[in-house]
């Protein structure tokens, strides 16, 4: 069936000498699609360019809906990034976020809120300067559509359940968050992308924050893994002090 969708690129690999294997998010829910050929002709209408991480997309596409690959008939920019293709900061976000998402969603249902707050978020990655802590809050709004959003009704109480996403006034039995920790979690809750530059930290709360989060999503996605960008992503935020 030939359908045209938004798209965001998860993540591009050459398959053999010519060929590419593309995963992406589509207004449709998740597909991969396999573009024959691409990389052995100058000619070709479809460039592999155009598959970078986090890519926005417009596709003509054949979606065989069996769990197969699909392929592309055109593709086009749905928004053409300013910053973020050549910004070493915001490269690093982008490749640490893409395989985020890959590892997250295996769903081929349609997710249409979820497709419109990335195709925001990513957006204002790329347009805005004040971004160190940018991964931190996409990460935490993700889970809302992800399913496992905090809790908050309990903001207040002492301690937070990774395992049950809750807030307890005692200590849970497995892992949970007190102190310095909590309260730097508890600082994300609620707030707008626009409200970044008031947590003021330096690298080392964020990489706490990090470690949290990604430990808050190892509890609620089975075989999710850390991914292979973090440690690219530390090395280059912790340039930002």
């Amino acid at each position: 069936m030939l359908e045209k969708t938004k798209a965001i690129v998860l993540t591009s690999v050459k398959y053999g000498e010519a060929d590419l294997i593309v995963k992406c998010l589509t207004q449709l829910g998740i597909r991969s699609y396999m573009l024959r050929g691409i990389f052995r002709s100058r000619s070709r209408t479809i460039k592999a360019a155009y598959f970078q991480p986090l890519s926005l997309l417009e596709l003509t596409a054949s979606h065989n809906n069996k769990g197969n690959l699909n392929s592309i008939r055109e593709v086009r920019a749905a928004y053409v990034y300013q910053d973020l293709g050549t910004n070493v900061f915001k490269q690093s976000i982008a490749l640490f976020l893409s395989e985020i998402l890959a590892g997250s969603m295996r769903e081929e249902e349609e997710n249409r809120d979820l497709f419109a707050y990335l195709e925001t978020a990513f957006i204002w990655l790329d347009s805005h300067r004040e971004i160190a802590n940018f991964h931190l809050l996409f990460l935490l709004r993700l889970t809302r559509y992800l399913g496992f959003y905090p809790d908050y009704k309990n903001l207040g109480y002492p301690y937070f359940d990774l395992k049950e996403g809750s807030f307890t006034a005692s200590r849970p039995l497995g892992i949970y968050l007190e102190g310095e920790k909590l309260v730097l979690f508890k600082s994300l809750i609620g707030i707008k992308f626009d409200d970044m530059p008031s947590l003021k930290w330096n690298s080392e709360k964020r990489q706490q924050v990090l470690d949290v989060l990604l430990d808050y999503y190892q509890w609620h996605i089975p075989g999710f893994k850390k991914p292979k960008s973090l440690r690219v992503l530390k090395e280059v935020f912790n340039e930002i002090s």
